[in-house]
């Protein structure tokens, strides 16, 4: 279930958002001040937060400021103040929209779902940007972690550099020195033996049969190619 902080200090208003938001299937924690939004903020995994601008202590404001300084989740700011002044404010502090009171709550709701939705599908374009898959291998570049066979295989700092270079680069043939330069950063002077090594040491880790590669090919006289064929798609 989605979960929405709501941050308002008139306990009859947090209640009816509550109310609303809890009906269309979300669920609701609410703190009337700054500081109690800031912690709860701090303690607990929120798909988005509603934030009254006239709060007492801390406004709305600067805790949208403290907010947006270890959050990246939507932030909807309401408020009675129709200045545009109020709302430049808000939105140069980190507010992602702006609703004022007094409002319909259905029409809350509305955004609050718009806002999440938006926020997902850029999570998951982010996630698929991240993600590299050929065939039964797939890498998490964020992560830096490798499964062959939806099982993880465990690689070295380097076997990973190398690996992710090569998917990201199939079909085409590199030389050792070259790859030595682009992983190592070493010129043409370096010992390419390394880079022997480190495909055979990935080959274990991803070929069903090693001694007989489907994706690392040994080009002889050149070096290697990672083969990206219709058949892994």
């Amino acid at each position: 279930m989605q979960k929405i902080l709501i941050i308002e200090d008139e306990l009859n208003i947090a209640e009816l958002e509550r109310d609303y938001l809890e009906v269309n299937g979300f669920e609701s924690d609410i703190a009337t001040t700054g500081e109690k939004g800031l912690e709860l903020a701090r303690m607990n995994i929120y798909n988005l937060i509603l934030l009254d601008l006239m709060l007492p202590g801390i406004d709305g404001f600067e805790l949208c400021k403290k907010l947006r300084q270890v959050l990246d989740i939507p932030i909807l700011m309401v408020t009675a103040r129709k200045e545009d002044i109020d709302m430049i404010r808000g939105f140069d502090r980190g507010a992602d929209d702006y609703i004022i009171k007094p409002f319909n709550p259905n029409e809350l709701v509305a955004r609050v779902k718009a806002h999440i939705s938006r926020y997902d599908r850029l999570i998951q374009r982010e996630q698929i940007q991240n993600t590299l898959q050929i065939g039964s291998i797939l890498i998490q570049s964020d992560s830096r972690r490798v499964f062959v066979n939806d099982e993880e295989k465990m690689f070295t700092a380097k076997e990973f550099d190398l690996l992710k270079f090569l998917v990201k680069n199939p079909n085409i043939a590199f030389t050792k020195e070259h790859l030595m330069e682009r992983i190592w950063g070493y010129d043409s002077l370096g010992d390419v033996n390394t880079v022997t090594v480190h495909i055979r040491k990935i080959r274990e880790k991803i070929e069903k049969d090693p001694s007989n590669p489907q994706f690392i090919e040994t080009i002889w006289g050149v070096g290697y190619r990672f083969m990206k064929k219709d058949s892994f798609q």
